[in-house]
């Protein structure tokens, strides 16, 4: 008699998906910094070899950036400040930004979503988009006088196009298959926002706040031309004034460091709230 052993096979497991090892990401930083790097080695040398005499070298820049980190070198007026000024700029910035998200987000998925508004809000917002920020600058002056309420509107004004229209696109984007699944599941009217719509939009809208909040960095300069006291704008405008191209370039090294760190911010929120998806890949 012959006795036949079976033997149940293993269930496959799924293969488990292994985030950056440390390589990759020393990698990832190696390669980041090869342009800087590049870019420093010219610098240098340019100054060096005499092709300017008005742009002061790296060296130079780092000594007053530290003066005007800590203090201990100079002694001047912008000795120890730069937590002042950043501070300054960042209300600025983050509350303009903050006004816009909270204006455009909901406007855009009304847009969006409805053709009567859409047709009667959005010729209006094409013909006053093309209006760089600038041109405000005098209105703004007129309408919230001198100081930070003026910078406050230009950082919202420029922040809140990119963000309205990545939303529109985003809404408008969402398939209609997708609505039409979710009303086979069950799932209609105002239930369909938050299941559809929302979750299909989110990779625009956060496309557009990373956008919006670039150029609130990039429009604070200009906002802080209207006479505040306080800022890296103000900063890097007295610096011009007074022929202190340091004092400028340290400004707009703070304001691109400031302006990567907070878009890093956004991408670290995009990614927890789009994890899900699975053509987001952080």
């Amino acid at each position: 008699m012959s006795v036949t052993t079976s033997v149940a096979a293993a269930p496959e497991t799924a293969p488990v998906r292994a985030g950056p090892g440390l390589w990759q990401r020393v990698r990832g930083l190696l390669l980041a910094l090869i342009v800087p790097l590049l870019l420093l080695a010219f610098w240098h040398y340019a100054v060096k070899a005499g092709m300017t005499r008005l742009i002061p070298s790296p060296a130079e820049v780092a000594e007053y950036m530290v003066d005007f980190a800590v203090g201990g070198i100079w002694d001047d007026a912008f000795s120890a400040t730069l937590h002042i000024h950043l501070l300054a700029s960042m209300s600025r910035v983050y509350g303009g930004f903050a006004l816009a998200a909270l204006v455009a987000v909901p406007l855009g998925i009304l847009i969006g979503r409805n053709e009567t508004v859409r047709a009667l809000l959005d010729p209006f917002l094409q013909l006053m988009r093309p209006i760089p920020v600038t041109a405000w600058l005098p209105l703004s002056m007129i309408l919230f006088g001198l100081g930070p309420k003026s910078a406050f509107f230009l950082v919202f004004l420029g922040a809140f196009y990119p963000i309205l229209l990545n939303t529109v696109f985003g809404v408008r984007s969402v398939e209609k298959r997708l609505f039409e699944a979710a009303s086979m599941l069950g799932c209609t009217g105002s239930a369909q926002f938050a299941r559809v719509v929302l979750p299909g939009a989110l990779p625009s809208i956060f496309t557009g706040l990373r956008l919006g909040l670039g150029l609130a960095w990039f429009v604070i300069v200009v906002g802080e031309m209207t006479g505040v006291p306080q800022g890296l704008g103000a900063v890097i405008m007295d610096g011009r004034t007074l022929s202190r191209t340091e004092l400028v370039i340290c400004g707009m090294i703070v304001i691109g460091i400031a302006g990567f760190v907070s878009d890093r911010i956004v991408v670290m929120l995009m990614n927890r709230l789009l994890r899900w998806s699975p053509s987001h890949h952080g």
